[in-house]
């Protein structure tokens, strides 16, 4: 939905920075890291993902698109919503969280708050084939969390409450829908995604 924010930086918070883009402000939530690179005044372009919930939309903004998409592939696995998802890049690397998950580190994953050792059993379990061996970009494939629209309708879906394998099976069944449409329609495609979940 929105891929990437730039603007003129307007405020940088503990947890957020507001972007003026044409004239509005908005409000993206960032790991540590990201703010501490980012200073008043000055142009920023910032990778998003947009999480939707009945009652709120989010904006999460990302120093690189490796960053964006971990926070977006590691809420495929049960469990993790955006809060975790940004919690674990506030702690760990992308990088490290490809180590981790790959050498099965569930000590590294626990260090994470909100993720105990169950968590992370199940988050190197469900991500170990998908997350990519450390040293090399994500996997993309069969991760509907990283590519065009798919990645869009999962975050939705995950957003509002479902698990990651709910989201892949919604995303599998209006994939058909979307291969049909000249310029996939995302909020459409997230529809249908909606109903066939309430359908299951």
């Amino acid at each position: 939905m929105i891929a990437f924010v730039r603007g003129r930086v307007h405020a940088v918070g503990l947890t957020s920075a507001v972007l003026e883009v044409g004239g509005v402000g908005l409000e993206l939530q960032c790991t540590p890291n990201t703010l501490a690179d980012l200073r008043t005044g000055a142009e920023a372009l910032l990778p998003s993902s947009l999480v939707v919930r009945e009652d709120s939309l989010t904006l999460f903004g990302f120093a690189d698109e490796d960053e964006k998409q971990m926070f977006e592939l590691v809420q495929t696995a049960s469990g993790v919503g955006p809060k975790v998802a940004q919690s674990m890049l506030a702690v760990l690397a992308p990088e490290a969280i490809r180590r981790a998950v790959s050498g099965e580190d569930v000590k590294t994953l626990t260090a994470v708050p909100g993720i105990g050792q169950k968590g992370a059993q199940r988050i190197i379990l469900e991500l170990k084939d998908r997350i990519g061996a450390p040293g090399s970009a994500p996997v993309t494939a069969g991760a509907p969390s990283v590519s065009g629209w798919q990645s869009q309708v999962h975050g939705g879906l995950v957003g509002l409450g479902w698990s990651g394998k709910e989201a892949d099976r919604a995303v599998a069944a209006v994939t058909p829908e979307a291969e049909a449409m000249a310029v996939p329609d995302v909020a459409k495609l997230l529809r249908l995604a909606l109903q066939t979940l309430s359908k299951a």
